[in-house]
């Protein structure tokens, strides 16, 4: 009962690191596309044209859905849920907020992207802290057991030689 559970929820996972190592690539060539003057539909169809990845088929989703005459604000914002990566949906509603306030695309994008590269450097950093709490298990368990043994052993068989 538990077992497609498991699978899919972990598959979802899976997706969502996959979209979460996307992004920054995305993000840098929607920036370009967008700063050398395409409009963002454009810059997303270049970015779902020399990619090919989870983020890349859930961007078709919203060129197709833009194409079949959907808002293109709420394609993204349904994009933005599907994934279940904090880092899209910020960068979903930072699109919505400048079509909304009618402020350039690619300012925007260079932000996010900026943004998104300190919070990955900051994912990281705190996963490499993490990283020595995790070493200490097996070095208590496997590695000191080992060193006191090599440490105290001549030491134990003097003191038996000595009482024997």
């Amino acid at each position: 009962y538990y077992g497609p559970i498991f699978w899919l929820s972990s598959a979802a996972g899976r997706r969502r690191k996959q979209i979460q190592k996307a992004l920054p690539d995305a993000m840098d060539l929607l920036t370009i596309s967008a700063e050398a003057g395409q409009s963002f539909d454009a810059a997303v169809q270049n970015v779902v044209e020399k990619f090919h990845n989870a983020l890349t088929d859930e961007l078709a989703i919203v060129i197709r859905e833009v194409q079949l005459g959907r808002p293109r604000l709420d394609a993204l914002e349904d994009m933005g849920r599907r994934s279940g990566v904090e880092d899209v949906n910020n960068f979903v509603q930072a699109v919505v907020q400048s079509e909304q306030m009618g402020v350039g695309i690619s300012k925007i994008l260079r932000i996010q992207a900026a943004e998104l590269r300190r919070r990955r450097r900051q994912r990281a950093q705190e996963q490499a802290a993490q990283a020595s709490l995790k070493m200490m298990l097996p070095m208590v368990g496997c590695i000191f057991p080992t060193l006191w043994i090599i440490l105290l052993g001549p030491a134990v068989l003097v003191v038996l030689k000595a009482r024997g």
